[in-house]
């Protein structure tokens, strides 16, 4: 009869012995998770704007709030910047996945995007040369984004989209709606892509609203239920302060349970004034 040899018992001080090992291994790799976070949090920190410009008949306000558990750092992102002909640049975006990698992405381009905007006034190829400069530097990310141009004369604001969500506007007469404009796929997934340009005038009291999926979208509500009850919370709060519609705006974001993170960039436009 073949009997099998009984296995040799561990004793306590080799299971203790393991035990170490494997809490040691564990401590390290939260230590070395915990650094990625922290690096992530310092560039995303430093790589959005510490104030967004003045402009006349405008009222600017931005906020921006990580995921819940702290861990999806370095996804959203805005700006705004003055252009050299006096118009204001503005862009939200979100990059595909979180971590040092997708804050390090989130910079290249916003960085690219300033640059290319200071030598064109049309957004969408604005948007056109920020894709093909990203897809040069052979990135496995992609990301979503809202390029805008407000002209201080005009009150003219023109758009492009790169597979971004949808923007969300109201008057103080009572009107409200969320943008249909036309737009491109996101930005680093193929070259010479063509983004359609949209035009608005804000030339009645109001607010237009920029923001990130994280704002809309959780487990029990979809993007278009999203974008409907911000439609709804922005008509009631059309003429209220920037900051304080932003800061709305972003409490709300926190019903929907979402797990990414969230940005929101808010314009408050007064009514135009004609020549006197």
């Amino acid at each position: 009869m073949n009997r099998r040899r009984t296995p040799r018992s561990a004793s306590a001080e080799d299971l203790l012995s393991t035990l170490q090992h494997l809490t040691a291994r564990a401590r390290q790799e939260v230590q070395l998770h915990q650094a990625r976070v922290e690096l992530a949090q310092a560039l995303q920190r430093d790589m959005l704007p510490a104030a967004l410009p003045p402009f006349p008949g405008l009222r600017t306000a931005a906020r921006y709030a990580p995921a819940r558990d702290g861990l999806d750092i370095g996804g959203d992102w805005y700006d705004g910047f003055l252009l050299p002909d006096g118009a204001l640049g503005l862009a939200i975006g979100d990059v595909q996945g979180h971590d040092v990698e997708a804050a390090a992405f989130m910079g290249q381009i916003r960085i690219a995007m300033r640059a290319i905007a200071s030598s064109t006034s049309d957004p969408g190829e604005v948007m056109a040369r920020t894709n093909d400069l990203i897809i040069s530097m052979n990135s496995t990310l992609f990301a979503t984004c809202s390029f805008l141009r407000l002209d201080p004369r005009s009150r003219e604001l023109c758009s492009a989209r790169a597979g971004h969500v949808a923007s969300v506007w109201a008057t103080a007469d009572g009107r409200s709606g969320v943008t249909a404009d036309a737009g491109g796929l996101p930005l680093g997934i193929e070259p010479h892509q063509h983004y359609p340009v949209a035009r608005r005038d804000l030339d009645v009291t109001g607010s237009f609203v920029l923001l990130t999926d994280g704002v809309i979208e959780g487990p029990s509500l979809t993007i278009d239920d999203g974008l409907d009850r911000i439609r709804r919370l922005v008509s009631s709060h059309a003429a209220a302060h920037a900051e304080d519609l932003a800061d709305q705006v972003l409490k709300a974001a926190a019903l929907t349970g979402h797990e990414d993170d969230a940005a929101v960039l808010v314009l408050r436009h007064d009514a135009a004034v004609g020549p006197g």
